[in-house]
This record gives C-alpha cells, structure tokens and sequence, in this order.
C-alpha cells in the first residue's frame, strides 16, 4: 500500500496508528515504502475503538495537516468509513481508503461531516505494484 500511496501521490502529512503492535507493524511498512517522513503518532483510543474516537482524535489536530492517515482496527474502521462517506466496504487487513472531507479545518469533524471516497484499494488488486 505505501507504493501506492507513493504513486498515487498520498502519502499522508501525519499517520496516527493504534497502540497495537500489528497496527504499529503496518504503519511502519507503510512509512517506509510510501517515503512518509515523519513520526507516527500512537493513538490508545484507536485499540477497539468505534468511529468517534476516531473522529474525537482526527478533530483535535493541528491545520498543518491536510492528509492524515489512520490505522486502526475492524469493526471501528468499516464504521468510520461509513460515517463518513455513507459507503460499506469490507476494510480487509491493509486495505487503503481515500476519503475527502469537506472541512477547511481538523475542528470542523464531527458525526456530521459526510466526505466523499476518491477511492478504495484492497492488497488482491495490487498485483502489478513491484517493490524496487
């Protein structure tokens, strides 16, 4: 995913993951095969969380980030993406979502706010991504 994101031109301002090591895991590889150059941000309240908390963490950052990727953990991230798109996808392990809000600051996110999915990849259809 961190290839596509590289060539997708997505690669995040800000990745905040879960404190649980499989998420840690998947950030980190993100991070690196993406060319992220920044920390990652460990969010407790993301372990078993529902899409508020989710939504609770998102609104409470700085406006220098406008591209913010979460890793998190199901149930929590099917319901986000729904909540904020009103799309339901199955969010299988390393699945990648680009959702657009339309919010000119991280403290106008609420259960309100509904974004737009720009798009939706799963690992099964990367098969021509190679790693160099």
């Amino acid at each position: 995913m961190g290839i596509l994101m590289r060539r997708e031109e997505l690669v995040p301002d800000l990745i905040i993951t879960s404190s649980a090591m499989r998420a840690r895991k998947t950030a980190d590889a993100v991070a690196n095969y993406s060319g992220y150059g920044g920390e990652l941000q460990i969010a407790n309240s993301f372990y078993l969380a529902g899409p508020e908390s989710y939504i609770e963490v998102l609104s409470e950052l700085g406006d220098k980030y406008q591209r913010v990727m979460v890793v998190g953990h199901n149930p929590g991230m099917e319901e986000l993406l729904e909540e904020l798109t009103d799309v339901n996808e199955r969010v299988v392990t390393a699945a990648l979502a680009h959702v657009s809000l339309p919010i000119d600051e991280w403290r106008q996110l609420d259960d309100s706010v509904r974004g737009t999915l720009e798009g939706f990849w799963i690992p099964r259809d990367l098969n021509d991504i190679r790693v160099d």
